[in-house]
């Protein structure tokens, strides 16, 4: 229970928006949105994408968990493709300076011991 615990909290605030709130993980796609876009200086419009990204993204993820009945193994493997998915599907929206500073995010993510070592695959592909 510990384990999906993590994993959950993981892929709901698992980049970069809760790197901005240390304390705090953003679980609302809407609230990673406005972090994201604090960090990178995003549009209105771009915001409002990487929303819709997350939003996406979670819906999938819930739907993983509830396939897999909460088992972490099957979970993490169904998950990383939709990592990879929502990593690159961000990157679409943002400019290629903003993607830049995106891709050192989300590798300081990957490489945090605050996570566990449980966001790895959140930019293998995606670059």
């Amino acid at each position: 229970m510990k384990k999906l615990l993590l994993i959950c909290c993981l892929f709901i605030g698992i980049t970069t928006a809760s790197r901005a709130q240390a304390t705090k993980v953003a679980t609302d796609p809407v609230e990673k949105a406005k972090g994201l876009e604090k960090q990178l200086n995003l549009s209105d419009k771009q915001t409002e994408k990487v929303s819709a990204i997350y939003k996406e993204s979670v819906e999938k993820f819930d739907k993983i968990k509830v396939k897999e009945h909460g088992n972490t193994n099957k979970m993490l493997a169904d998950v990383a493709p939709l990592r990879v998915a929502t990593i690159k599907k961000i990157k679409g929206v943002l400019t290629p300076v903003q993607a830049v500073k995106y891709d050192k995010l989300v590798k300081e993510s990957k490489n945090s011991s605050i996570n566990g070592g449980w966001s790895d695959g959140w930019s293998s592909t995606a670059n």
